[in-house]
């Protein structure tokens, strides 16, 4: 079930996000940005479909999903990208594919925080968030 995910979550810090940015191929200028901009995930299910939407200063992304099933997605960085989703051992894992490349994004949550794991090659980056006081919309 991902009702724990559903909610607010505020980024609180991150661990080695430029060195993922970096794996990834971004720009030094938009990997600075990144690397201060605090962003808010706001997570929502209506029925069968979740939604992660990504709001900061800088960029904000919205992705529609459904559980197991593949879906076209441009991600913040401008990659597009073939993504599925699943529900695995309680965690939400995203993966992303292209260009015969392929990243991780595994959240899970513990009570009011959230880890955001970022995994490519050989660069793990944490990215840890705190369940937000504002209601989700």
């Amino acid at each position: 079930m991902v009702e724990p995910f559903v909610g607010t979550w505020d980024l609180k810090t991150s661990d080695k996000f430029d060195d993922y940015m970096k794996k990834l191929g971004v720009g030094m200028a938009t990997r600075a940005a990144g690397c201060v901009t605090k962003p808010t995930t706001i997570i929502s299910v209506e029925g069968d479909v979740v939604t992660v939407r990504t709001e900061s200063s800088i960029k904000n992304t919205m992705i529609s999903f459904k559980l197991g099933e593949e879906f076209d997605e441009v991600t913040a960085d401008g990659r597009n990208v073939k993504s599925t989703v699943l529900l695995v051992d309680g965690k939400l894992v995203h993966t992303q594919k292209w260009k015969e490349q392929q990243t991780s994004l595994v959240r899970e949550v513990d009570g009011d925080k959230l880890t955001l794991t970022l995994s490519i090659e050989d660069v793990t980056c944490k990215r840890y968030y705190v369940r937000s006081p504002k209601p989700s919309s």
